[in-house]
């Protein structure tokens, strides 16, 4: 696995340009099941990064709705998306390699094969490798949510994101957001409220009830037992 989560940009001088990141590179040790499933699954369900668009009918081998997630942790509730959706292909992203070392053996021992994952940076790889109009579905749950004030100019949704999923979105298909945080559940609104093209699909044009379709983590069980909240937006690409 090339693990180059971030490709350098450099000036005309040859100064590396700095960027804002939605995320911090948190490279935690590889435990040796991670490590071997990444020695020995990479090469199945792997995509290296390339500054270039992806055939995804050939990625799966086959023709099928594709949904993206950005951020799958450890990847368990990823696998059992695939797993229980099997009429539908998911590429999932992550920036920590233990995280697709796992989800890799995860989905080697659930028999997932509609999977494949990616260790990179989501911005680049939307902006370079998935063509637009491919996706049913963007998913993004629990990202980092940046709470403090001076912070909040690193979350991930921003409206250049926002009108960069949509454009990678088929006409009719939907970025599903979701946090435990409330202040970044309203940043999250106000945003996609702000971006011509999609259309809320809270019949309050708010929240949405936790779909069936997004397993409940362990992480969100345990705050449930606490009394936290967790909100869900969905919004449909209509132009």
């Amino acid at each position: 696995m090339i693990n180059d989560v971030i490709t350098p940009e450099f000036d005309e001088n040859g100064r590396p340009l700095r960027r804002i990141r939605s995320f911090v590179r948190r490279q935690g040790r590889l435990t040796k099941g991670q490590q071997l499933a990444l020695d020995n699954y990479w090469p199945e369900m792997g995509v290296e990064f390339q500054q270039e668009p992806l055939d995804l009918s050939a990625l799966f081998g086959r023709e099928a709705p594709v949904v993206l997630e950005i951020g799958f942790g450890m990847g368990a509730s990823l696998v059992t998306m695939a797993q229980n959706n099997s009429h539908q292909n998911f590429l999932g992203l992550e920036v920590h390699a233990p995280g697709v070392g796992a989800c890799l053996a995860s989905a080697k021992e659930a028999g997932v094969e509609n999977l494949r994952v990616m260790c990179h940076d989501a911005v680049e790889v939307l902006q370079q490798m998935i063509p637009d109009n491919s996706l049913r579905m963007v998913q993004l749950f629990f990202p980092d949510p940046w709470h403090k004030a001076r912070h909040n100019k690193r979350r991930i949704v921003q409206v250049p994101f926002a009108e960069l999923v949509m454009r990678k979105l088929k006409l009719g298909g939907v970025f599903h957001m979701a946090t435990d945080w409330e202040d970044y559940a309203t940043h999250m609104l106000e945003i996609m409220n702000s971006v011509d093209g999609y259309k809320n699909l809270s019949e309050a044009n708010d929240y949405v009830p936790r779909p069936e379709t997004r397993p409940l983590t362990k992480f969100e069980q345990r705050g449930q037992r606490l009394g936290h909240g967790v909100w869900d937006l969905m919004f449909e690409r209509i132009k």
